[in-house]
């Protein structure tokens, strides 16, 4: 099986080289596309002001990262849950490059970028030309944005993950595999049943077979 982690960030602004700083990480585990049920999640400070217009995005607050910790204290576990895995996201550049530049502040190795699978190119891929953002790519197959009011990074994962099993084939992949495993399964494990016929011949069909056979050169029926 094939593990891989798909993961978002809200930040305090658009611009890590200017001073923007992470301020939520969550990633949810995926074996085959599909998710586990695992996650790491995470609110911290940023060390810096929450710029209004950022609150507005993602309804995180001063208030709410009172007393959190910073990112140099859940980068461990963080780097743990990715272990090598691909890490999926949707505009990978944008949390890929916020990532690595906390890692940096740290004195830890960037993410390397070999790893990474956006979601985004996916989505443009498929649908070339229309709205691939994540609202838009939920709103085409039908999954559920009620709760979403605010771009909250576990719920957006939750989002995603639902998009990305659609945009891989994942959930087509699981119905064949399914199905496939109980035919095998009812190949070997399915009772038999066979019924045997007795077929009665009369006197005047086993005269005329005889009559027949009579006329045939060293027909086998009389072979010892």
């Amino acid at each position: 099986m094939s593990r891989s982690v798909l993961f978002d960030t809200e930040t305090t602004g658009l611009e890590p080289l200017t001073g923007d700083r992470v301020i939520e990480i969550a990633a949810i585990e995926l074996f085959n596309d599909l998710p586990t049920g695992n996650q790491f999640y995470a609110l911290m400070d940023p060390e810096r002001d929450i710029p209004m217009e950022s609150t507005r995005v993602h309804g995180i607050t001063s208030a709410h990262i009172e007393g959190k910790p910073k990112f140099a204290d859940v980068a461990d576990q963080m780097l743990e849950f990715f272990g090598d895995s691909p890490l999926v996201a949707h505009n990978a550049p944008f949390d890929f490059g916020f990532i690595s530049n906390e890692l940096t502040r740290i004195g830890r190795p960037r993410l390397d970028r070999a790893r990474m699978v956006d979601t985004l190119v996916m989505a443009k891929t498929r649908f070339p030309g229309m709205p691939n953002s994540l609202d838009a790519l939920c709103r085409r197959f039908e999954v559920d944005l009620s709760a979403r009011t605010t771009h909250n990074a576990l719920l957006d994962c939750k989002l995603l993950a639902e998009v990305y099993i659609e945009l891989t084939g994942g959930r087509q992949r699981g119905l064949v595999l399914e199905t496939e495993q109980a035919m095998s399964f009812a190949q070997y494990d399915a009772p038999v049943s066979r019924v045997v016929r007795v077929i009665e011949v009369s006197a005047e069909q086993k005269t005329a077979h005889a009559d027949f056979v009579a006329k045939l050169k060293e027909p086998i029926w009389l072979r010892k």
